[in-house]
């Protein structure tokens, strides 16, 4: 907003705000201002690093299965492992 409203340019802004940094790498404050013109305020707000990963969606259903089996697994290895503790509780076992 302060770059439209003073009429700032990029070496104009990077010197007000970023004067630590080189003033040649102004890259990310031209990505800012497309993102504020296309999106508003509010698109700057939203995660940008790193890219979605695009999986066929065979693959997805694939982990998303795998992921509820697993999950079914660790609970199952829980419930076992509470059931063997108390039944060592219960006849007194303690292994040296």
């Amino acid at each position: 907003m302060d770059m439209r409203e003073n009429h700032l340019g990029y070496h104009e802004a990077m010197r007000k705000y970023f004067p630590h940094l080189e003033q040649k790498n102004y890259k990310f404050i031209k990505q800012w201002e497309r993102i504020y013109l296309e999106e508003g305020a509010e698109g700057l707000m939203k995660e940008r690093r790193g890219r979605a990963p695009k999986l066929d969606k065979k693959v997805e259903e694939d982990l998303i299965a795998e992921n509820q089996r697993l999950r079914m697994e660790i609970e199952y290895l829980k419930k076992l492992s509470a059931l063997v503790l108390a039944e060592e509780r219960k006849n007194g076992k303690k292994q040296k």
